[in-house]
């Protein structure tokens, strides 16, 4: 039953089926052929999982993001970077990844970062002498960061499909997201002094105070988020609504950049990514039910247990895995897909939940910057009118700098884990 339904979805994506619609076939045409369950009853399932009120946080996410994007924000954080960082040798590489762990902080969307900051980041550099193919993909590899920082759209998906706690999901992704950050600087200092491009200035203190003034409203973002679901006074979704308040207040009345107009197309613009995102939902709970149905996860848990019981060793496995898969399949599709199958084996195994979905969540926004189906890495083709050829053999090496870091992550179990003992969150 779930060969039958894995054998229909990809050939339904091979011939261009979108994802949702390949997705929901293949689930009602399995169904329908190895059961007798009344269609009604697979209808009633989807709207269940589409009626979840912690889903209700990503279009609200998503319109944070909007917000942000078409408010002047992205300026001023670029400005701040700059200020902080600008001043190291590779500065502007600096600032290219400082840029997106900020804007991460507040967007949650690495397209999004992208749109915004793709352009400044691109042109700064090469104004300041790296070559333009180092500085797309540099940029490539840095818009990672806003899916796995807090707020991370992906976080939240994540821990609804696994019933674990968004909020801790979010913030387990703070330390990985920063590590990966801090690869991708040292990976830009070697670059750059060998290079001997961006030579270090003189730091600006007063320009320093200057930009964190102005970035410092936007900047706020993501520590009212944190700061409010570390102390109870409200949950993941509820932040997510005070974030969208917040950031309308700061782009439509303080920076003036917005118009009721544009909230009109914001709104529905959040509408269309965020009714995608939910369509996935409904179909891949669907899915999920073909798999447990079919007992795939204690299948592929007795396999796993064949091979190793080490939980670092099934960790390296399910990351090879989750690699090749990132490659094909949209992140969101394949965590619904694949979350249902591949956590209770793993944890009955040994492998801590929290760990694993952080793993899946990083991993999989891999395929966010790598062919054929990169969302970013078209974004940027587009955005630098350069060739999806070019911009892949640009982005080899720090796409290759991520990797090693994912890879760090996941032998490490205390680098994600770690964070969240210390401060007597897990």
């Amino acid at each position: 039953m779930s060969l039958t339904l894995l054998f229909l979805f990809l050939l339904l994506c091979a011939l261009g089926c979108p994802l949702a619609i390949a997705l929901g076939l293949s689930s009602v045409a399995s169904i329908v052929i190895f059961t007798s369950t009344p269609v009604h009853v697979l209808s009633e399932s989807m709207f269940s999982a589409m009626n979840s009120f912690l889903l209700v946080a990503v279009p609200l996410f998503l319109l944070v993001g909007q917000l942000m994007d078409k408010g002047g924000v992205a300026d001023r954080i670029f400005d701040f970077a700059h200020a902080m960082v600008g001043w190291l040798p590779g500065g502007m590489g600096h600032v290219n990844v400082a840029s997106s762990v900020v804007f991460g902080g507040i967007s949650g969307s690495s397209v999004a970062d992208i749109a915004s900051l793709g352009a400044i980041e691109i042109n700064a550099m090469v104004k300041h002498g790296y070559e333009k193919g180092y500085a797309v993909g540099m940029t490539l590899a840095t818009s990672t960061l806003s899916s796995i920082i807090p707020p991370s759209i992906l976080m939240v998906i994540a821990g609804s499909i696994a019933n674990q706690s968004i909020g801790l999901l979010l913030i387990a992704g703070l330390v990985p997201g920063l590590f990966i950050a801090a690869f991708l600087m040292v990976y830009n200092h070697i670059y750059s002094v060998r290079r001997g491009v961006c030579k270090p200035t003189p730091f600006d203190f007063k320009h320093f105070i200057k930009s964190a003034v102005r970035a410092f409203l936007p900047m706020m973002t993501p520590v009212i988020l944190m700061v409010g679901i570390l102390d109870g006074f409200f949950t993941p979704t509820e932040a997510a609504a005070i974030a969208v308040v917040y950031t309308f207040f700061i782009a439509a009345l303080v920076y003036k950049k917005i118009t009721w107009a544009d909230m009109a197309e914001m709104l529905k613009e959040t509408g269309r990514s965020s009714g995608g995102i939910l369509f996935i939902a409904a179909t891949g709970k669907l899915a999920a039910w073909v798999f447990a149905f079919d007992g795939l996860p204690v299948m592929i848990g007795t396999w796993l247990g064949s091979i190793t019981k080490d939980p670092t060793m099934i960790m390296i496995i399910l990351f090879l895995f989750l690699i090749v898969v990132g490659m094909f399949m949209d992140a969101i599709a394949a965590m619904f897909i694949l979350i249902p199958i591949l956590v209770p084996p793993a944890v009955s195994l040994g492998v801590d939940p929290i760990h694993l979905l952080v793993i899946i969540v990083i991993t999989l926004t891999l395929g966010l910057v790598t062919p054929p189906v990169g969302v970013c890495l078209f974004a940027v083709a587009k955005v630098t009118n350069m060739s999806l050829e070019e911009v892949i053999k640009s982005s080899t090496g720090p796409v290759s700098v991520l990797i090693v870091s994912i890879a760090a992550l996941v032998l490490f179990p205390v680098l994600v884990i770690g964070p969240l003992k210390l401060f007597g969150l897990y």
